[in-house]
């Protein structure tokens, strides 16, 4: 290949259009995935504040009390799965995801709470 007269040519990225929220999930796992250790320990305390202020939302809201059950009761089991998937380290796509579905849900409901 040394010898060679052939072109080398670049591949420009005009051809390959990626949608932009699969890049950035992407990219935010990477980051998580590579530094674990350090981002479960910080995610912990943030989205156990977060959960912990949407269960107080929940409470003090004027609602059904079963609707506010209910919704207490997905509010803790979300916060709850990702702390147990970081101290059973499963694997970082699944921990990933539980504290995106942990941090909507509960970023939803004080959002919903604050209208």
């Amino acid at each position: 290949m040394e010898n060679s007269t052939t072109i080398h040519m670049t591949h420009s990225k005009s051809g390959h259009k990626t949608n932009g929220s699969k890049n950035i999930y992407g990219l935010m796992f990477d980051e998580f995935k590579k530094r674990q250790l350090g981002y479960s320990t910080i995610a912990i305390i943030a989205q156990s504040c977060l959960g912990s202020a949407a269960a107080m939302a929940l409470l003090m809201g004027e609602m059904d009390m079963v609707l506010k059950m209910i919704l207490l009761f997905f509010v803790t089991i979300f916060c709850m799965a990702f702390n147990g998937a970081v101290l059973a380290q499963l694997k970082p796509v699944v921990t990933f995801n539980l504290l995106i579905l942990s941090v909507v849900f509960s970023t939803l409901i004080i959002i919903a709470h604050i209208i």
